[in-house]
Parts: C-alpha cells; sequence; structure tokens
C-alpha cells in the first residue's frame, strides 16, 4: 500500500494550522490566568477604603463613615474557666470582634514541660519547708499536684494541651467614644479575673490578627487544657428559651419552638421591656404572651390599657374590663391603702403591717402631678409637697389610721365576729381640709403655695363638679382573687395629661390592691403581672416615673412581673430618672425597630452591627429576645384562634370577620 506524498505547498498549510492551533489554546491560557488575576479575594471584600496606622494605641478607618478602632490582647487568665462566662464580657460587649488562636502542642512536648515543671515545684516545695513557709508550701503542693494529674492524663490519651491567643478589637465612632468603651470593657473583662492589655505599637498587627484571616501577628500565647480549652468557644445555645413555661413563638436560627417563662427561678427578677415602632407587633406579641401563660401556666394579668387595644382579650379570657372616663361610674380612690405581708428575713415567719408612711408619700407624689397640671407648671416646688404631705398624712391621723393593722377597720360588729373597713379620706375632703388649713396659716412664704393649690386643684373635686374628678370618692370597684385578666381601659381620657395622670395613680392603686396582697413567700404567691401599655406617656412626670422605678425594683420580691411596652425608646434613653425600668428586666424583647432609634439601643444594650441591622429590616412579628446572657431571633406567630382576639389591624379584623362569615355559611 503507498503512501502519499504530500507537496511542499500542503506541507506548509498543515504547520500554519498547528501553529493556529497552538495560538488558541496559548490565548485561551492567558485569558484564564487574567480572569483568576482579576478575580476578588476576601482581602477585597473586607478592606476599607484606608486605614491610618500612624497612632500607637488605635487605628482609624475610612470608609463610608469613618471609625475608631482599639485592639487589646488578652495577658492574664483565671486558673479555672468555667462555661459559658469565661469569654463572655468580650464576646458580648457590643461593638466589639474578637478572635481565638488556638495551636495544639505536641504530646511529647508537653509531658516533658510539664516534668520540668514538675521537678521545679519540687524544688520550690523542699526551699519553703526548710523556711517553714507552710502557707507557701501548700500552695506548691497543690500546683504539683495538679501537674502530675494533668502529666498522667495525657500519658493516657485522656487530655492534651494547647496555646491560645486572645485577640478583641473594640470599635467606635469618634476617639472619645473609644477611650470610654475600652474603660468600661477592660472593667467588665476584669470581673472575670481577665487582663486585657492594648496592643500598643502593634495595633496593626493587632487589627490583621482580627480579621478573617487566619493569621495571627500577637505572640502573647496562653495555655489550656482539653476541658479549659471548650470554655472559650462563643456557641452556648442557639435558643434563649427555657425547659419549661409557654411556647411564645419560633426560633428562626434552630426553627424549633422557644419556650419561655416568665416566672422561673433562673432569673434574676422577672420584669420584661417590649420596644418596636409602630406597627412592628408589640401588642399582637404580648397579647399573645399574656393569653398563653394564663390559660397553661395560671399568670394573673393586670393591664394598663392606654388605647383600648386589650377590651377583647379580657372578655375571650373570662377577664373583667374596667372602663375609667369622666362619663363612667367606676371610682379608684387613690387614698386605699391595704395591709401587707412582709417576711422576716431572720426567722422567716411573715406577719401583716400597714405601711402608712409610704402611702403618704404614694398620694403627695400623685397629688404632685395633679398640681403640676398639664402645662408642668414651675409655680410646685418643695414648699407646695411639703403643704401636700402635711395634709395628706392629717387626712389618715384623722380617722386613726397608724402603722397598726387593726386601725384600718371599725369596732366589732353586732355579731362580734366581722370587722367592718373604714372609709379611706378622699380628694374632695383632703381639699377641704387644706381649705382650712390656708385660713389658719400665718406664714407669709406659704400663703402663695395654699392660693394656688386652692386654685389648681378644685377641678379633681366632685364637689366642684371638677371635670378631672373621676378619682375621687370611695373605690366603687374591688380586685377579685383569682381573676386571670383584668383590664383598665383609660383609652377615653385626654391623651396629653389626663392619661399620664391616670396611669400614674392606677400604678399606685394596683400596688396597694393586686402586688402587696401577694405573699413574699413564693410557695404561697400567685404569678401575676402588671403591664403598663404605651409607658412613654409617663416620662414627662417627674413623680411617676419614680413610682415605675420603685415599683420595677420591688416587684420581684411580691412574685409579679412589670412588663413595659412602648414605641419611643429615645425617650427611655434621654430620661436619666428612668434607668432602673430598664436595668431591672432580665427580659428583653426588640421588634422592628426605626433607624433614628437603634443607636440608642445599640448603647445601652450592647447590640452587635448584625442584631442592630436585622432589627431595622425584620419584618412584622419578628424581633431579637436577650433573656439574661442568652439571645435568639424570634418570629412570634400567634395561631389562627388567637388572631381573632389579638389582632390590632383594623383592616386584617374586617378580613378574618368576613373569612370567618364566608366559612359559615
Amino acid at each position: 500500500m503507498s503512501k502519499k506524498k504530500l507537496s511542499r505547498k500542503e506541507l506548509r498549510k498543515m504547520e500554519e494550522q498547528s501553529k493556529q492551533k497552538e495560538n488558541l489554546i496559548t490565548d485561551d491560557k492567558n485569558e484564564i490566568n487574567n480572569l483568576e488575576k482579576n478575580k476578588s479575594s476576601i482581602h477585597d471584600l473586607i478592606a476599607p477604603s484606608g486605614i491610618d496606622c500612624s497612632h500607637y494605641d488605635y487605628l482609624e478607618i475610612f470608609s463610608k463613615v469613618s471609625r475608631f478602632a482599639r485592639t487589646f490582647y488578652v495577658t492574664t487568665i483565671p486558673r479555672q474557666a468555667t462555661f459559658p462566662y469565661f469569654l463572655a464580657p468580650l464576646y458580648e460587649f457590643g461593638d466589639a470582634n474578637t478572635s481565638v488562636y488556638i495551636n495544639p502542642i505536641n504530646e511529647s512536648d508537653s509531658i516533658k514541660d510539664l516534668g520540668k515543671s514538675i521537678v521545679d515545684l519540687e524544688s520550690e516545695r523542699m526551699v519553703a519547708n526548710n523556711r517553714g513557709d507552710i502557707n507557701r508550701l501548700s500552695v506548691l503542693g497543690t500546683k504539683q499536684a495538679e501537674a502530675e494529674d494533668l502529666r498522667d492524663q495525657i500519658a493516657a490519651g485522656y487530655n492534651k494541651l494547647f496555646d491560645a491567643t486572645i485577640v478583641c478589637t473594640l470599635f467606635a465612632y469618634s476617639k472619645a467614644e473609644l477611650d470610654k468603651y475600652s474603660e468600661v470593657l477592660t472593667m467588665e473583662a476584669s470581673k472575670n479575673q481577665l487582663g486585657l492589655k492594648t496592643a500598643w505599637a502593634l495595633q496593626e498587627e493587632g487589627f490583621k490578627s482580627n480579621l478573617p484571616l487566619n493569621s495571627n501577628k500577637i505572640s502573647r500565647k496562653h495555655t489550656f487544657d482539653r476541658g479549659s480549652m471548650a470554655t472559650v468557644f462563643p456557641f452556648i445555645n442557639a435558643d434563649a428559651g427555657m425547659n419549661t413555661g409557654i411556647p411564645i413563638g419560633i426560633n428562626k436560627q434552630t426553627g424549633l419552638p422557644l419556650i419561655f417563662d416568665n416566672f422561673s427561678s433562673s432569673l434574676t427578677n422577672y420584669n420584661m421591656i417590649i420596644f418596636g415602632k409602630s406597627g412592628s407587633g408589640k401588642s399582637v406579641t404580648i397579647k399573645t404572651i399574656m393569653a398563653r401563660s394564663s390559660v397553661l401556666m395560671g399568670v394573673e394579668n393586670m393591664v394598663l390599657d392606654a388605647e383600648g387595644e386589650y377590651k377583647v382579650v379580657a372578655g375571650a379570657l373570662r377577664g373583667i374590663n374596667v372602663e375609667i372616663s369622666p362619663t363612667s361610674s367606676t371610682i379608684i380612690n387613690i387614698f386605699d391603702i391595704e395591709t401587707e405581708i412582709v417576711k422576716n428575713e431572720i426567722t422567716g415567719r411573715e406577719t401583716t403591717v400597714l405601711n402608712v408612711e409610704n402611702k403618704v408619700e404614694d398620694v403627695t407624689q400623685a397629688l404632685l402631678t395633679m398640681a403640676r397640671g398639664a402645662t408642668k407648671s414651675d409655680e410646685v416646688n418643695e414648699l407646695t409637697k411639703q403643704i401636700i404631705a402635711e395634709v395628706v398624712s392629717e387626712e389618715y391621723k384623722s380617722l386613726g389610721i397608724t402603722s397598726d393593722p387593726d386601725s384600718l377597720y371599725e369596732d366589732m360588729q353586732e355579731d362580734g365576729l366581722s370587722r367592718a373597713k373604714k372609709e379611706m379620706p378622699t380628694i374632695s375632703s383632703w381639699y377641704e381640709r387644706l381649705v382650712r388649713k390656708s385660713e389658719e396659716n400665718t406664714i407669709d412664704t406659704y400663703k402663695y403655695h395654699y392660693d394656688y393649690l386652692l386654685k389648681v386643684m378644685k377641678q379633681y373635686c366632685r364637689k366642684f363638679n371638677g371635670q378631672m374628678a373621676y378619682f375621687d370618692g370611695q373605690s366603687t370597684f374591688e380586685l377579685l382573687d383569682g381573676c386571670p385578666f383584668i383590664n383598665l381601659d383609660i383609652s377615653k381620657l385626654e391623651e396629653r395629661f389626663a392619661r399620664p395622670l391616670a396611669q400614674q395613680i392606677l400604678l399606685s392603686w394596683i400596688w396597694e390592691k393586686y402586688v402587696k396582697k401577694n405573699s413574699e413567700d413564693r410557695t404561697k404567691a400567685r404569678s401575676k403581672r402588671v403591664l403598663v401599655d404605651e409607658a412613654w406617656m409617663l416620662l414627662a412626670y417627674p413623680e411617676a416615673v419614680d413610682f415605675l422605678n420603685t415599683m420595677a425594683r420591688r416587684a420581684r420580691k411580691r412574685n409579679v412581673s412589670l412588663t413595659v411596652v412602648s414605641q419611643k425608646f429615645q425617650d427611655f434613653y434621654e430620661n436619666k430618672n428612668c434607668q432602673a425600668v430598664l436595668t431591672s428586666a432580665e427580659t428583653k424583647l426588640f421588634l422592628a425597630q426605626d433607624k433614628a432609634e437603634i443607636q440608642y439601643l445599640k448603647e445601652v444594650f450592647k447590640l452587635s452591627e448584625g442584631e442592630a441591622n436585622f432589627l431595622i429590616t425584620c419584618s412584622r412579628g419578628e424581633g431579637l429576645i436577650k433573656i439574661g446572657y442568652s439571645s435568639a431571633v424570634i418570629s412570634i406567630q400567634p395561631t389562627q384562634k388567637e388572631f381573632e382576639f389579638v389582632e390590632t389591624n383594623l383592616q386584617k379584623i374586617i378580613e378574618m370577620r368576613k373569612k370567618k362569615a364566608l366559612q359559615s355559611e
């Protein structure tokens, strides 16, 4: 078989085709290499516009918003690390990032180093024994025993040693803020026996070490064994809930129901605060919590309803709805006083007492708010308060009411068995006594204040047909023990002043009639919740804020949860007198927030950037719940049946009614 001989022309053509193919392959390879070069790396994704590293103890980061950063490293650690609190001050401190670099130590090196340490400790023990230093001898003996035990565990394969470097970078929007937060962070860390030092002249290296690049440039290391090393991991529990209680929503991180017990003995107090912008689902959330806790746990609920939203809930739970308005016949007397049960801390016995002095102060505070009025008059001062307090005190004395609990009652009735409670003073009787004292007054300094009070307090007296006389007279409403839901509806009152005044007076009355009656003994006490809706209304009146603070501090002792719901957190932030309300709440629930409010929440509750961003963008009914050290992202989902009485959106209510009507047909 003969081979065809190719001509020179054909050979040249084949060579050219081969070269073209090679060029195409080379071009493709070059194109791929160029694409690889142009790909964004992780460095590009996380790098800011620029960083000023010229300072020894902080960095200035230039991006959309300039920020300041300071990096610390841990210099001292406690002898024993406890999970999950060991590094909690660093992990939970607001706008701060913490990195832990862990390197395992070879077993042979570990045993060798521990052997040297044991020999050194034995030498020191001999010196201490010769000197007769018993205390040092004991300490060295303990350390030697621990080192020998650890060596034996490593040799047997039950334990292992690790080197760890702990780096923390703190961020702020100004140098002054950075300095302030640095002091607070150092102080919080010291509570867990953690020593922090600024990475002096190593801020650039420290900042790089705290980036997700797995590159540690800080050489300060600490040695951990396997058990203590496990305590540095921040994975406590994605679920902030408890083992017992009621399901209040779905944990969005785990997809599991979040169980919550407002009265768990693991909580330092039972108070709860709920903040969210209008339309975020505050009312639906708290109604769901109250309804479920009432049915499933027997919790009794008392609501100060500022908007008239809880009437339907009271009806659904077979509770009571009480309307207080200029046209209603309900009277609640601010002078009502009740005995209380106090537990002796030494003997543990409970005794019944009558604290008239505290009641005089509470009534005085309420009358002061009345005297100031909607204009918050500057005419009211300490002299005015003194006059009011003296007249209030004389009102109780005139009825023979003293610190003796029996002084609350009349003499025995004809049957010799029962006693009738005395009628209490009223605003009218107080006013009449004020008139008499004004006529008897001979001190010119007091005359002006008497005249002012006589003029402004008339509007609260029924005798003069006062337009705000709905708190004057003997109480026509008594609380029933064991009632699952009591709603005090004040929505018909004027919003600017009458409602905040009613909130203050009713809080005092609730304390007397509802809270004080609860035993201090948990085995005898009922679980009760007092809800203050739209609490921001109170903040303009100092006496009202003072009483709210007092109630927040004292509620736990009576097995009561003070629950504050509001949409204006900025008002709480700017009012420094109401800090006890925030600090006395172990449970905090934040729903969707306005951008203008989120910065205040971040500062007060040490929220991370991720948590803050979530609260700005989350949907209705979603939020962040913080219970002690734990937190979780939650979605509150009432059942279809619950929606019939917890929904507040009028349009949705109409749609539900139409749907129900169609189903019934």
